[in-house]
């Protein structure tokens, strides 16, 4: 996790309530882009959907990549998975005091973002398949 504490104090939190974004609530939890973009597109999929089942996921990304960061969402406790259902929740840890308040900010927000502008260097297609080869290829 990425999570620079002052970020999160109460002056620099208002600041940001002002505007916010998933590109930041990506950043608290991934330094790396890529990753950072894929958490970002999972959640923005859950915002839009209201509740979203794996197989509705768009098919730009594998479905492993998408279980990966909805579960990654579950875990920390943004989603809860419930029936099958990808859905926010408001399960935050007390010691993240602000970090809650500008994940709900951004959640309740109608603004729409395109994420391939927010995280401009993040690889977004699927990956070519690593084969190796064979005991049997001599």
């Amino acid at each position: 996790m990425s999570i620079q504490y002052w970020e999160y104090e109460d002056a620099p939190v208002k600041e940001k309530m002002k505007n916010p974004s998933v590109k930041e609530v990506a950043k608290i939890y991934f330094d790396n882009e890529t990753r950072a973009y894929r958490f970002a597109r999972a959640l923005l999929e859950v915002k839009e959907k209201g509740q979203l089942r794996l197989k509705d996921c768009s098919t730009d990304l594998p479905v492993a990549t998408w279980k990966r960061y909805l579960d990654f969402g579950v875990m920390v406790g943004i989603l809860k998975h419930e029936a099958s259902l990808y859905s926010f929740t408001d399960r935050y840890s007390k010691p993240f005091k602000n970090i809650p308040l500008y994940i709900k900010s951004w959640v309740d927000t109608d603004k729409k973002e395109d994420v391939s502008l927010l995280f401009v260097t993040a690889k977004t297609g699927k990956q070519k398949p690593r084969r190796t080869e064979s005991k049997d290829s001599n």
